[in-house]
């Protein structure tokens, strides 16, 4: 699947996202709860000052006290007291306010980082255990911006978003309710403006979900760029590309700036409209409440209170329509995450699939075809029988399918047609990881991970001892090397092993695959990248490895396949010959023979 191609298309499916969410929110829910009990008396308390206001201005200011009836039981509060105690009691109820503030938003980045960890770590899970197809499919840039920079929108923002919400609708309800308190009529009129009010927060929905799309592909791109220019720097330089580079990245940066300013245009009168809409409901409230003012239905104070009060209303409003646009954008980033969990690895065990303990008989490849893109094929019926602790060498034109044939053997891919028999049993009935234990590689480019040398060697097996770890190291020809380090064994490595030469990463290779100790062992060109000098050490090192193994080997040096047991010539994904050295090169016109002439008689000239 690529990635590119998303559509989010289940984005406005609410309940049926947060119901794939919940799994990942429910083992912190307690504190989610906290915080939503605390987003309660958060909100409510907006409407304190305007509350206030009413008693502050019909008693304190119109200096008379307040009296009141409770259980028949009369009380009065003078206005001087009432002049103390109201501003103190707006403070009292700010300081609560403000620890309440604190402690919700310290429970809702808890919780958000929470859930962004777990749905990054349930994706990474699923990473990798993805064929081999997949990423060829995907770019690093696409592949890191959906598995990293989707769950951070996606999950960080889901309980922010909520909470706000909450906070904002008890904050418009403790308003609304001042606003009932001080006069019904106008409340009426003040809700049903804002309820218009929220008509644009409708309409631009379906626009953010197309930009966030597009900004996922372009902040992939650029991820890709990035990634490109750091991997590919020498060939940069060697090649005068930095200004190709550069216009690319800066056409990325202007189509992701159009993209924004593109939803910017429909958003921005977002807030204007709101403000407008707002006012003519101000408006006609100052027109209505004057005329309830001069006929005795309402009084100064509670005019001002229920102004107040709808103006500070216009604040969680607006914040509300806000966070419904921006909860619309994780819901959006929430559709893309969850198309990453419903995809499919191809590859996958069978239902009671055995385990490969040891290759007893030998392998055996049957009518076997492959495609890449459908309707290609890159390998044409290869009929081939690999007999335990045999070298079978393969070689033939470039690009004609050889590494492709290898890369079946550990069923990186899947074949198109026929089968693959191990011990007579379709490979496919195998484990992938009793098989792969089985399977050692080095490739021409082996990679190395972050950490050291020791670490990377262990790669083959954790479990190894000390002396299996100095054995692999002295079959491997890595003595010398490690000595030289500053830390020896215990050197960190630079990223993809980079601090190391060439023949030194291949040795390290070696070292990872001799500890393995595996039965099969494939070399897909694992010293044509080297020079004379340190093939020689690489090589000595590769027979070590292959002693007593069943070998797959790629080759373009004539000493490897001159030994080896035979040789298949593969060209334009045919088998088109096979044999060993001698009776391939005794066939008249055979390709081996013109190959050998081409490629490797200099060689043993030499």
């Amino acid at each position: 699947m690529k990635l590119n191609d998303t559509t989010a298309k289940n984005s406005f499916r609410y309940s049926w996202l947060l119901g794939r969410v919940y799994p990942y929110i429910k083992p912190y829910m307690s504190r989610v709860i906290l915080g939503f009990l605390v987003a309660i008396p958060v909100g409510a308390l907006e409407g304190v000052v305007a509350f206030f206001l009413k008693p502050y201005l019909d008693y304190v200011v119109g200096q008379k006290d307040l009296i009141f009836t409770i259980c028949n039981h009369t009380y009065s509060i003078s206005w001087s007291t009432l002049a103390l105690s109201i501003p103190f009691a707006v403070v009292l109820f700010a300081l609560l306010q403000g620890v309440l503030r604190y402690l919700n938003s310290y429970l809702t980045d808890w919780t958000s980082q929470k859930i962004t960890n777990g749905v990054k770590i349930a994706l990474f899970n699923k990473l990798v255990y993805m064929d081999s197809s997949f990423f060829d499919e995907n770019t690093s840039g696409v592949i890191i911006t959906r598995y990293l920079s989707d769950p951070d929108a996606a999950s960080t923002g889901i309980v922010t978003n909520l909470k706000e919400i909450a906070t904002n609708v008890f904050g418009a309800i403790s308003l609304i309710a001042v606003m009932l308190y001080s006069s019904w009529r106008l409340a009426i009129i003040g809700v049903l403006v804002l309820c218009v009010a929220f008509v644009p927060v409708a309409i631009i929905r379906k626009k953010i979900k197309s930009t966030s799309n597009k900004n996922m592909v372009i902040g992939g791109n650029i991820t890709t760029n990035f990634n490109e220019t750091y991997i590919g720097n020498k060939v940069m330089r060697a090649y005068g590309l930095e200004e190709r580079q550069k216009e690319r990245f800066t056409t990325q940066i202007h189509c992701g700036f159009t993209n924004n300013m593109s939803l910017v245009k429909r958003a921005g009168w977002m807030s204007p409209l709101m403000y407008l809409i707002a006012s003519f409901g101000i408006a006609i409230v100052l027109g209505y409440g004057t005329h309830l003012i001069t006929t005795g239905k309402m009084t100064a104070g509670g005019f001002a209170s229920f102004v107040t009060s709808l103006l500070l209303l216009y604040k969680p409003i607006k914040s509300l329509g806000n966070t419904l646009t921006n909860l619309q954008t994780i819901f959006v980033a929430l559709g893309r995450v969850f198309e990453l969990f419903d995809i499919k690895p191809e590859i996958t065990d069978k239902q009671n699939a055995i385990n490969l303990q040891e290759l007893k008989n030998g392998i055996e490849l049957k009518n076997v075809s492959f495609e890449y893109v459908k309707g290609h094929k890159v390998l044409k019926n290869i009929n081939l029988n690999i007999r335990k602790d045999e070298t079978l060498a393969i070689v033939g034109n470039s690009g004609g399918g050889k590494s492709t044939l290898v890369n079946l053997i550990p069923r990186f891919y899947d074949i198109t047609d026929g089968s693959i028999m191990i011990d007579g049993i379709d490979l496919r009935d195998y484990s992938t990881d009793s098989l792969r234990k089985n399977i050692s590689m080095v490739f021409q480019d082996n990679f190395l991970f972050s950490g050291t040398i020791k670490e990377n060697i262990l790669m083959g097996k954790p479990n190894a001892t000390e002396e299996e770890i100095q054995n692999a190291i002295q079959s491997a020809h890595l003595e010398e090397v490690i000595a030289e380090l500053p830390d020896g064994i215990n050197t960190v490595l630079g990223e993809r092993g980079l601090t190391l030469s060439g023949g030194q990463r291949q040795r390290v290779a070696i070292a990872r695959a001799m500890i393995r100790n595996s039965a099969i062992v494939i070399l897909d060109e694992a010293t044509s990248a080297l020079d004379n000098k340190s093939e020689a050490v690489v090589q000595k090192a590769l027979d070590n490895l292959i002693k007593n193994k069943t070998v797959f080997v790629i080759a373009h040096r004539l000493s490897t396949i001159k030994n080896a047991d035979r040789i298949a010539v593969i060209n334009e994904g045919e088998l088109v010959e096979l044999g060993s050295h001698e009776e391939l090169i005794n066939i008249p016109n055979g390709q081996y023979k013109a190959l050998y002439e081409m490629q490797f008689k200099k060689q043993e000239a030499n």
